[in-house]
């Protein structure tokens, strides 16, 4: 990074944009995991933002000592790490994609006010309709696709290792498998790599004696695909888990962990797609996108891929993008 404050001997400075349930959270999961030496809150709302900030600090001689503050644009300026949570909020029975009108115009506000001046930052999208958003952003702030990312599909590939853990009767640790394509309806399970162990999810199913049909991985993949309607019907919000999911992306940058995630990045020829932001397993590092992995995937799986760029493609022709 081109200025000291942004070198990576100044402590790690996070300025989260939206002061909402995800953002608060992100924002107190910060401070439990010590990913940050400085948190600034910023929101339409600064009585929110204040009050929140003050909330976290009480929890900081449990903690490590963090600057966690309510600031505006300005004080975002020289931060390491732009997390954009802001935005309508999906509700019971919409879509992630129903929300593109409102929150690309929320964006049309906020990412000109980001730039301005020449910030340094690698911005993170959190908001929804994630991928949308993050075209939306590159193409306001002009930056580079490596500065540009968004949480994707890292919360569907958590809560897909989840389910097959709890199918499997293992660590969810132990699971390596990968939702990709759209963070929305169109999501794409990645079935032919799914593994445990390094053993393939039906052979280790039929070890363990736990079954693997096609009605069982269709479960699997319904619970993972509407786990956020559930959420939503049953509290109001998603929030715990994607805060952690976007904790750990910020660590793995921060920290130049070079750590394989799937996020939502723009696509530049992977796959034979182009001009649309999705979801493929990345590697992160200090600079963000280190790399794009082309994983090895089935016909359908291509298929279905491909299926899930043109969705994206069609919401952000709705907004002339």
């Amino acid at each position: 990074m081109a200025n000291a404050a942004n070198s990576r001997s100044s402590p790690s400075k996070i300025s989260v944009i939206g002061a909402g349930t995800v953002g608060s959270t992100l924002a107190y999961t910060l401070i439990v995991e010590r990913v940050a030496g400085e948190v600034v809150l910023v929101d339409i709302d600064r009585d929110r933002a204040l009050g929140e900030a003050r909330d976290i600090n009480h929890a900081m001689p449990f903690s490590a000592p963090t600057t966690v503050s309510a600031g505006d644009y300005e004080d975002s300026r020289d931060s390491d790490i732009i997390v954009i949570t802001a935005g309508a909020a999906q509700k019971k029975g919409e879509s992630r994609l129903s929300l593109v009108e409102r929150n690309v115009k929320i964006y049309r506000d906020i990412v000109p006010r980001l730039v301005k001046g020449g910030s340094n930052a690698i911005i993170l999208i959190v908001s929804n309709p994630v991928d949308v958003l993050t075209y939306v952003t590159l193409k306001l702030s002009e930056l580079p696709r490596q500065r540009v990312i968004g949480s994707g599909t890292v919360l569907d590939t958590a809560r897909f290792r989840y389910e097959l853990s709890a199918r499997a009767g293992v660590d969810p640790r132990n699971v390596h498998a990968y939702i990709v394509g759209e963070h929305g309806d169109t999501e794409v399970p990645i079935w032919s790599l799914a593994n445990i162990a390094g053993i393939g999810f039906p052979a280790f199913c039929s070890q363990c004696g736990r079954g693997c049909s096609k009605r069982d991985r269709e479960g699997v993949f319904d619970r993972v695909k509407n786990a956020a309607y559930d959420i939503i019907r049953l509290k109001g919000a998603t929030y715990f888990a994607i805060a952690l999911g976007a904790t750990r992306m910020i660590e793995a940058i921060l920290r130049d962990q070079q750590t394989v995630m799937t996020a939502s990045i723009l696509l530049q020829g992977e796959h034979g797609i182009r001009d649309v932001c999705l979801s493929l397993p990345v590697q992160l590092g200090r600079e963000g996108l280190k790399r794009v992995l082309e994983i090895p995937l089935t016909e359908d799986e291509e298929e279905a891929l491909r299926k899930s760029a043109a969705t994206l493609r069609n919401a952000l022709d709705s907004v002339n993008f």
